[in-house]
């Protein structure tokens, strides 16, 4: 019954899984592993760090999803929590993973960790997942001018200017994804390394777009995510490396 799905070779029961995915699904801003070991009583951390990353995978947006479009806003920002050894530094320059969103107006979501916030890698990362002939709305980073050219439309917002929005031109939606992003990061996790980042992205990307204003309950939302487990496997040795 496992075989084939993320759950192969595991020895938690499915009630479990069951379970563990729907406490992930409708903790808004997820649950840590944990938190997660104590309430359903697994044997280890690990066991229960492992079970996280394993949902994670399966919430994953399939390469063949429909993509992105109508009113887009994209934005980045730099996620991770703050190691021991961090300067404190914010903002672009620093240390911590960047991480780019694309959104639709009233819609579903996509954010990726990206290498950095270069034109051609935030096109490659994420605005690839969107349809070219949406109107897209950013910031004035000069990053997005190339990128605004290959859409139907480019809207910029003047935030150093003081201005957050013009009429129908904002980024707010894209702000309260990474405002939801970030209290995760530091009141769930605590800390995520670069190497997981993009199924922490995945996870919130999955709940954003199964959220109870697009007409998802908390049982929906599970069932959506159970509905992915096939064809996903990962190992606890692949996730050492990353």
């Amino acid at each position: 019954m496992t075989v084939g799905t993320i759950m192969e070779d595991s020895h938690i029961p499915l009630s479990k899984w069951v379970l563990a995915f729907h406490k992930i699904c409708s903790s808004k801003k997820g649950i840590s592993a944990l938190q997660l070991q104590r309430e359903l009583g697994l044997g280890s951390y690990k066991s229960a760090w492992f079970m996280a990353h394993r949902i994670r995978l399966a919430l994953e947006k399939s390469p063949l999803a429909e993509k992105l479009s109508g009113i887009i806003e994209a934005d980045e920002t730099y996620v991770g929590g703050q190691p021991a050894r961090d300067s404190g530094k914010r903002g672009r320059g620093t240390k911590k993973t960047p991480v780019v969103v694309a959104v639709e107006r009233n819609g579903k979501a996509f954010s990726k960790p990206v290498d950095n916030i270069s034109s051609a890698e935030i096109e490659k990362k994420v605005l690839s997942q969107v349809d070219h002939t949406s109107v897209l709305m950013t910031d004035e980073y000069t990053t997005y001018i190339p990128i605004g050219r290959t859409f139907g439309e480019h809207h910029r917002i003047l935030h150093s200017s003081g201005e957050y929005s013009r009429g129908f031109i904002y980024t707010n939606t894209a702000e309260s994804y990474f405002s939801l992003l970030k209290r995760g990061v530091i009141g769930i996790f605590h800390f995520i390394s670069r190497k997981h980042m993009e199924r922490y992205c995945a996870e919130f990307d999955f709940r954003w777009d199964h959220r109870q204003a697009l007409g998802y309950n908390d049982s929906q939302r599970r069932d959506a995510a159970v509905s992915r487990i096939e064809g996903k496997r990962l190992m606890f040795a692949q996730l050492l490396r990353g």
